[in-house]
C-alpha cells in the first residue's frame, strides 16, 4: 500500500502489553520479521513488550494489547 502511494516506513516505535507470556526474548525475531514485510532495517523498529501488573484485561491474561507509532515519508517526484 505505501509503494503504490510512492512512501516508505522510515521508523516504528511499538509496545506489546501482555501478562503473560514473557515477550522479551522475542523481540529480534518480531523487529525481523517486521523489517523484512516492510523493506527497512530492524535498527528502525523498537519493540517494547510490558505488562499492566496484573490489571485489566492483558492482567487478567484475557487477551493481549499493543500500540504502534509509525513515521511515514512521502516521495515526490522532481
Amino acid at each position: 500500500m505505501l509503494q503504490a502511494r510512492n512512501m516508505t516506513c522510515g521508523n516504528i516505535d511499538a509496545v506489546v502489553v501482555a501478562q503473560q507470556p514473557k515477550l522479551a526474548p522475542f523481540v529480534p525475531r518480531m523487529q525481523t520479521a517486521l523489517a523484512d514485510c516492510l523493506g527497512i532495517e530492524p535498527a528502525h523498529i523498537n519493540i517494547k513488550a510490558t505488562t499492566t501488573e496484573k490489571m485489566g484485561f492483558e492482567g487478567r491474561r484475557e487477551g493481549i494489547s499493543a500500540q504502534a507509532v509509525v513515521l511515514i515519508h512521502e516521495h515526490h517526484e522532481e
